[in-house]
């Protein structure tokens, strides 16, 4: 009797687990947010919110790179922008659209979440053996000279992910030294700073980013952008409409043909170019550990590895922020993570609830607010 109770317990979690609801290319059902465990006052006092608090930056998106990121020395635009939107979200519950707001069919820059759909095909690497470990040096797969010297030699694929390599030197014309510098130095200062030990000390760096880029490139042998829409973007049924650049000079040559060199974010223009629901659909992806009706995209493993706190930073995981450590947002779980970029763009994941939300536009101190107003709505 105890073994054939228990045979019916699994085969009623295994018919609850197949029935998750999955979008379709061009059909996403709604439900209200009533039936599925959310109160809809809310839901609705969290659209408003988002609403109300829309990012005070400039809409030209060229002005407002160049005034927030003016205290750098040579920063200029090497790749392309586009004007901003209004404020855009979806709430997603259970696989189910809960709320929509703004064009979500909209492609606008999305920045530094981009780094989240990096790290992505940085796991898809790793699941089909092209890099054996994180904790390998990145110099046993990168062979030129990106990657020499005493200092650059010790890096690991985790440093680059984890934002903490400390990298030095140059990729396209951009110093890691001339990136996000201290306010309070000089230049001479910044260029001839004292590097630290690996894995020892966390700093947020678009230039050794785009070095994580190119070396993925160098293991892939085949553009990043292509990887995505193959391996991911397609599965999941997002839009063709998405773009994903790197700067006018980012081309580097592999087997005999030129390839670009994406970017990891909209620092100096580029980056990813998308739209609202495909960004949810990213999203509700990893709210289900990798796997897309029945078939497991990415591992599950690397949903959880992608969790991993930096040892020299608690809130920062491969490439996707975690609520923890300082950065942690009051009263919400500390299982929550999430992709974030400049201009308030963010993807926010809870596996444990099957909740994706989606927020473009939003003043960025806003977020954490903005997030707790859904789970005072959670029944």
């Amino acid at each position: 009797m105890a073994r054939r109770l228990l045979f019916l317990y699994a085969l009623s979690l295994t018919i609850s687990l197949s029935a998750q609801y999955y979008p379709s290319r061009n059909d996403w059902q709604s439900k209200a947010p009533s039936s599925i465990g959310l109160k809809q006052a809310s839901v609705d006092e969290a659209v408003q919110f988002a609403l109300d608090n829309e990012y005070s930056g400039q809409t030209d998106l060229r002005l407002a790179i160049l005034e927030s990121f003016s205290h750098e020395p040579y920063h200029e635009l090497q790749g392309p922008t586009k004007d901003r939107g209004e404020p855009t979200g979806m709430i997603i519950k259970d696989g189910y659209v809960v709320a929509e707001w703004g064009d979500i069919g909209r492609v606008d820059m999305t920045f530094s979440v981009t780094k989240s759909y990096l790290s992505t095909t940085a796991g898809l690497a790793l699941d089909d053996g092209l890099i054996r470990s994180v904790k390998d040096k990145v110099n046993e797969y990168v062979w030129d000279k990106t990657f020499d010297g005493d200092h650059n030699s010790k890096i690991t694929w985790e440093h680059l992910l984890h934002q903490t390599s400390d990298w030095s030197g140059s990729l396209f014309g951009l110093y890691d030294w001339a990136d996000r510098p201290s306010r309070d130095g000089k230049l001479d200062d910044w260029r001839y700073r004292e590097l630290k030990e690996p894995g020892t000390s966390y700093k947020y760096n678009d230039v050794r980013v785009n070095v994580l880029s190119y070396s993925l490139l160098n293991v892939w042998r085949k553009p990043l952008p292509q990887i995505l829409k193959e391996r991911i973007m397609d599965p999941i049924g997002a839009s063709t409409t998405w773009r994903w650049y790197g700067y006018e000079d980012s081309w580097t040559t592999i087997d005999g043909q030129q390839m670009q060199v994406v970017s990891g974010g909209g620092h100096h223009g580029g980056g990813l170019f998308i739209n609202t629901e495909d960004h949810a659909r990213f999203g509700l992806l990893f709210a289900r550990k990798g796997k897309w009706n029945n078939q497991q995209l990415i591992s599950e493993q690397w949903t959880a590895m992608i969790q991993t706190p930096a040892v020299a930073y608690e809130s920062y995981g491969y490439m996707w922020w975690l609520n923890k450590g300082p950065r942690a947002w009051d009263g919400l779980p500390d299982h929550l993570f999430y992709a974030a970029g400049f201009g308030g763009n963010f993807i926010v994941v809870d596996q444990k609830k099957d909740l994706v939300i989606v927020t473009r536009w939003l003043e960025p101190s806003k977020i954490g607010e903005m997030v707790k107003l859904v789970y005072n709505g959670l029944e």
